[in-house]
């Protein structure tokens, strides 16, 4: 059996991150975080990036790490991933893994997809998506692989025209790809845990964050990218939170319109990422419907770690 690795996954909202610095603290561990947009500077309140504190006292991998405009991609982060963990591992401390974007914790687990490119398709692809937008592209790739659209968002266009690449260049879903690898790392074993919310509980949860989001200065935060020069255009900025903000300063919507979009747009998301998830047998799920059942599930999960250890 390899080193222990924890893996802490859930939608947003769900308290990952909280449960675990909580572990971490116990163990005197440090976390990698597994999420694509927590990795860039400046945009912290959108993302709910952990406290300067919090970072602080906890040491995390992927935090503020890239400028907005520098590239970073699921092949990246394996790379890099596990070069850190297996730092924290010669230092005889259990990493943790804790984040939302599944394909991320995925890749980590067992590899990714590596296929080569294909110029010509992808630069097809790319003229489609400047003349007729992100929705066209996903409505494309839901007609031929509604498996892979289901995992992903329109404004990850990148991913979708990744899978629309792999889906024109063999005839194959991606999809098919993930399934078929199944090379989990034999050097390591990953104990991975879920956090299940009631679906009306988190979607509360959700709206109080993003209400909590505007009040600590989400606008504030967006004006302040844009005013260092940086593109509204940039994949970074393509995600929650931040592209609303940016319509309404673009007086394209209400401020009140674009809050109510984000709080909708990021129940979609937490959906999607449950559908991700759930389709993995071996994350041990947690059902809780309040933060008391936090406390009861770091105990377990702490217990679970000792008898692995």
């Amino acid at each position: 059996m390899g080193k222990l690795i924890v893996v802490i996954v859930g939608p947003t909202c769900s308290g990952k991150s909280n449960l675990s610095i909580s572990i971490a603290k116990k163990l005197k561990s440090e976390i990698i975080s597994a999420d694509s947009r927590q990795v860039y500077k400046y945009i912290d309140i959108g993302t709910a990036k952990p406290s300067k504190f919090e970072l602080k006292e906890i040491p995390h991998s992927f935090i503020d790490t890239l400028e907005l405009d520098e590239n970073f991609d699921v092949s990246s982060f394996e790379k890099q991933a596990l070069v850190k963990i297996d730092n924290i591992i010669k230092n005889k401390v259990i990493p943790i893994v804790t984040g939302g974007s599944g394909l991320y914790v995925r890749a980590l687990i067992d590899g990714i997809v590596d296929l080569e490119s294909d110029d010509e398709i992808r630069e097809e692809l790319f003229s489609k998506k400047e003349k007729f937008g992100n929705d066209y592209l996903y409505h494309e790739l839901e007609k031929v692989d509604s498996n892979a659209a289901k995992t992903m968002l329109p404004q990850n266009w990148k991913r979708v025209i990744r899978a629309l690449e792999v889906f024109y260049l063999t005839g194959k879903s991606i999809t098919d790809f993930h399934a078929k690898q199944n090379r989990q790392r034999t050097n390591y074993n990953f104990l991975q845990f879920g956090l299940n919310w009631k679906r009306e509980i988190l979607y509360k949860r959700i709206e109080s964050r993003v209400d909590e989001m505007i009040k600590n200065g989400l606008v504030e935060e967006v004006k302040s990218i844009l005013a260092k020069g940086y593109s509204e255009t940039l994949n970074s900025l393509n995600s929650v939170g931040y592209k609303e903000i940016i319509a309404y300063l673009k007086n394209e919507v209400s401020l009140e319109t674009a809050i109510s979009l984000i709080k909708r747009n990021t129940r979609r998301y937490a959906k999607r990422q449950l559908t991700w998830f759930r389709k993995d047998e071996r994350i041990h799920w947690f059902d809780f419907e309040n933060e008391l059942d936090l406390v009861k599930i770091k105990n377990e999960i702490l217990n679970k770690i000792k008898d692995m250890s």
